[in-house]
């Protein structure tokens, strides 16, 4: 060879770009996925930090639903070309966990449901009307960018308006039976006086540092405005939409399989909701067995109580006044003392914690007395704003004392905030520790959380006991009550007596509940599944690891690659043990 060819050779072979590995490809691929779920969500964008799209709100319409999932077929697409044995055992899990959600995303958007854009547990106009909740309000831009997205709700409102009209039309409308306060989830955004608006709070607050007196008074004046002439007829033309279009023609029938689709569409949300493969039998056929086991406990408990029966304790506790507080202060003031009981017992349970504190509030009130019993919303450490245990102080004869234990080790620690604040601080791929949450580990999580307040000795009632296993029971009849709906043909009213026969729930609890199941096919599934699946792990654990199995590191173990699907769990699980075996 010449030696002016050999240099040219050279000189190409340095120029020619290696082939990405793999692993690059995947990174690549995530970092672009992340951006790209950071695009279409953007004020959850504005939450994490990232202010590219501060004036913007998403976009509800079926073309942007179907141009996401032409999008999320390509990325797919690509993420297929990628050998899964090409990687490292952390990546195989990034792969699995980006396909299941890319899949799911593209399969549940051939359903009609998606036009479905309410539940009786939320839905866009409670949605925005909660937007404040989670952005930080620091310096003039933030309130700037706040009241832009405001002025663009009217447009989000047709575009929903637009589509539940269509979905009516085609036969995909919520049941009846479960209607009660949704006209007044609507409503009650509407104040005549803007100041007490839900839009109005964070100019309720002290004044940013970066404005005037003068320029802060008339940012204050411009949301008055904004509250009045935009936000109010928008929900009041909801609100005529809901009255004269929507409720007239609810479906007479409870169950999604009723809908056009429907038993195809549950079937996927139960795959979707448990991340298994487990059928609406089988999963119908545990909860029988779960609620038997359970119920046993509470007859010993009331018999130990001094009853006669469950039936009779039961009764008790639901009617006798020591169990119940008067006034919402009292109730929050009560929750407020469990929970931080539990935050001086945590470090015995958990080597890491998260650093993100959170607060308890009350439910809205349009919505309160409609929905449940409470619930969690994350925080953002990037915004400086902390998680929130959101409790029902409607109908306080409805809200026993006996029951804050267990629903507090769910909703706030060690449940929901401490598992999703620790995964916000994850060295994750971002998509996993911003955007990834499966109900079966995420819920299953804060049932399992339930059961370690025996441990913690909160428990140390018969009724506080009773107020636990209702809560194990209540979970175990979601499994016969949802699958009994949507599978089976069952009626609210059979869901409803199911409920009363194997739970000490209220009847308010217990109605919103089983609209709740009803007007969200599946959901319910996820939490009795994943507490039996970590149960189970940790019963392995123990038996593999004997004098060596230490709960802190457990609980880190199961915590510390976030929420992830339950096989993901298990193999996750397995190889810890086999690690602790050999430390």
């Amino acid at each position: 060879m010449r030696p002016a060819l050999a240099a040219a050779l050279a000189l190409v072979a340095i120029a020619a770009p290696a082939r990405a590995a793999p692993a690059d490809d995947l990174h690549r691929l995530m970092d672009e996925h992340y951006a790209w779920l950071l695009r279409e969500s953007p004020t959850y964008a504005t939450s994490l930090g990232v202010h590219d799209y501060d004036r913007q709100i998403e976009d509800l319409s079926l073309a942007a639903a179907d141009r996401r999932v032409r999008e999320a077929g390509a990325f797919l697409a690509r993420l297929d070309a990628i050998p899964a044995d090409a990687l490292s055992p952390a990546d195989r899990v990034n792969r699995a966990i980006l396909r299941r959600s890319l899949a799911e995303g593209i399969e549940g958007n051939r359903f009609g449901q998606r036009m479905m854009l309410f539940t009786t547990y939320a839905g866009w106009h409670q949605n925005f009307a909660g937007l404040a909740d989670n952005l930080p309000f620091r310096s003039r831009g933030d309130y700037d960018s706040y009241l832009a997205r405001l002025e663009q709700y009217p447009k989000m409102n047709d575009t929903a308006l637009d589509i539940t009209a269509r979905a009516v039309r085609e036969g995909y409308v919520l049941p009846c039976s479960v209607l009660g306060n949704t006209e007044k989830s609507i409503a009650g955004v509407i104040a005549e006086d803007p100041a007490r608006s839900r839009f109005y709070e964070p100019f309720a607050r002290p004044r940013p540092a970066d404005m005037s007196e003068a320029d802060w008074a008339a940012m204050q004046a411009r949301a008055r405005r904004v509250i009045v002439d935009v936000l109010n007829p928008a929900y009041a033309k909801h609100l005529a939409f809901y009255r004269t279009q929507y409720a007239p023609r609810c479906a007479k029938v409870d169950s999604v399989s009723a809908e056009p689709g429907g038993r195809d569409y549950y079937a996927f949300r139960v795959r979707q909701e448990t991340t298994t493969d487990l059928t609406p039998d089988q999963i119908h056929d545990i909860g029988l067995k779960e609620a038997a086991r359970i119920r046993a406990d509470m007859d010993r408990v009331a018999r130990e109580a001094g009853f006669a029966s469950r039936e009779a304790f039961i009764r008790d506790l639901h009617t006798n006044p020591r169990y119940f507080v008067t006034t919402p202060e009292a109730l929050l003031k009560e929750t407020a003392f469990v929970n931080k009981t539990v935050d001086g017992k945590m470090p015995h349970y958990f080597g890491r914690l998260p650093r993100l504190p959170y607060g308890i509030r009350p439910i809205p009130a349009e919505t309160a007395e409609g929905t449940t019993t409470a619930y969690y919303q994350p925080g953002s450490p990037a915004s400086g704003v902390a998680g929130t245990y959101y409790v029902n102080t409607s109908k306080l004869d409805q809200r026993p004392l006996w029951e804050i234990p267990a629903l507090s080790l769910h909703e706030s620690v060690p449940g929901h905030h401490n598992q999703i604040a620790l995964q916000q601080e994850l060295d994750l791929a971002p998509f996993r520790r911003h955007f990834t949450s499966f109900t079966a580990f995420t819920e299953g999580w804060g049932l399992y959380a339930e059961s370690l307040g025996e441990e913690m000795g909160l428990y140390d009632t018969p009724a506080k006991k009773m107020g636990q296993l209702s809560y194990q029971a209540w979970r175990a009849a979601r499994l016969v009550v949802d699958t009994g709906i949507h599978a089976k043909g069952w009626t609210k009213a059979q869901a409803v007596a199911f409920m009363r026969e194997n739970t000490a729930l209220t009847d308010a609890n217990i109605d919103a509940e089983v609209n709740r199941y009803i007007s969200w096919p599946g959901q319910a599934l996820g939490y009795k599944i994943g507490e039996l699946k970590i149960r189970e792990l940790r019963t392995r654990a123990e038996r593999a690891l004997g004098p060596k199995f230490d709960i802190r590191r457990f609980h880190d173990a199961v915590l510390g690659q976030g929420s992830v699907p339950l096989d993901v769990l298990e193999a996750q699980i397995d190889s810890w043990i086999a690690a602790e075996k050999a430390r």
